[in-house]
């Protein structure tokens, strides 16, 4: 039978290359695998580039990733907040690239990667420093900007429950970007809080269906001290 489960991080993590584009889920905390990215801290990867809604918060979590020297190039919606001086610090002094995407059009070209679309128009972006270079083009009479797919050599997404086939389904807003970018990667590693048998999940409350889905390791759950909250 194949079993897609992971016996640890470290072992789902082994082949990430120096300069792999890794797509990183999460919403700020929601969503966000932390394990996963310690995993990839541990295992040494550098140069590389990651695909994600925010540049870190902290010095946990894709901060920690940066702080530790191993990332190029951030592609990312939301790179400064209040906490996001490790990120801020390096982008000034130079030594991190970043490419600033409207989250829509972030989600829709990992979305397309995914799906198989080469390309697609939309008028965000359209008349600022956003849509430098790119294609632009009249429909109906509107200008509109040819975005290209992100495509991913990894995915680290965190998901609530699993099955050795590696279908999955999330916790409620922690599901965000895990989807598309599952369906963006050569090779997806999801975390799981739980690990069922075979059938037990619902065909018709899988989100992410196991094809798009390369590893499965299973996490304790953590509790952050601060608010209570579960992740």
């Amino acid at each position: 039978m194949i079993s897609k489960i992971s016996p640890s991080i470290e072992a789902s993590l082994a082949d990430v290359k120096d300069g792999a584009t890794v797509l990183v889920g999460g919403f700020g905390g929601a969503g966000m695998p932390n394990e996963l990215i310690d995993g990839l801290i541990a295992q040494g990867a550098s140069n590389l580039t990651v695909v994600a809604n925010n540049a870190g918060n902290a010095e946990f979590g894709l901060a920690a990733l940066l702080k530790a020297g191993r990332v190029r190039k951030v592609i990312c919606s939301f790179p400064r907040q209040a906490d996001s001086y490790v990120f801020d610090g390096l982008y000034r002094a130079g030594k991190v690239e970043l490419e600033l995407v409207p989250q829509g059009n972030l989600a829709e070209r990992i979305r397309a990667a995914g799906a198989g679309i080469g390309g697609f128009f939309t008028r965000v972006g359209y008349g600022t420093e956003l849509a430098k270079g790119k294609e632009v083009r009249e429909i109906n009479g509107q200008m509109y900007v040819l975005e290209s797919p992100i495509h991913g050599d990894f995915a680290l997404v965190k998901a609530e429950r699993g099955d050795c086939w590696g279908n999955l389904t999330y916790r409620m807003a922690a599901r965000n970007f895990g989807p598309v970018m599952a369906m963006a990667a050569k090779t997806t590693v999801a975390s799981v809080h739980e690990v069922v048998e075979l059938g037990e999940l619902d065909p018709e409350v899988i989100v992410t269906p196991g094809i798009f889905v390369q590893r499965v390791v299973k996490i304790a759950r953590s509790t952050t001290a601060a608010s209570g909250i579960k992740s």
